[in-house]
């Protein structure tokens, strides 16, 4: 059984927090099944963002799987664009706000295709 969007924030929130990462909830989205955003912010003005890999990717329907959205050290600025369109699109969308100089996302283990 695949957790929740708003559980699976939660956790994620929580991990961060306990890896000394700083995350916060930046929009709640869809309780059940929002598509979730990890906006990674360098505070030097670039960022990374992974949204969630298309559903043929996944290895399993019940675990979530991360891609890249942008190119590596995009501009801030890109992000929030990208992210924009991505609420036009699907007004249930979820945004998790990460501040790391070091671009820390603990997204490792799920992430597909561009070799993190």
């Amino acid at each position: 059984m695949r957790l929740t969007s708003e559980i699976w924030v939660k956790a994620y929130l929580r991990r961060c927090q306990g890896e000394g990462v700083d995350a916060v909830l930046v929009r709640r989205g869809d309780t059940d099944a929002g598509a979730i955003y990890i906006k990674v912010s360098r505070l030097d003005g670039t960022a990374a963002l992974f949204g969630p890999a298309p559903a043929g990717l996944a290895q399993t329907s019940e675990e979530r799987q991360w891609q890249a959205c942008l190119a590596d050290q995009a501009a801030e600025s890109e992000a929030d664009v990208y992210l924009a369109r991505q609420i036009d699109f699907d007004p249930d969308i979820w945004i998790v706000s990460v501040d790391d100089r070091q671009g820390r996302h603990l997204l490792e283990d799920w992430l597909i295709g561009n070799g993190e």
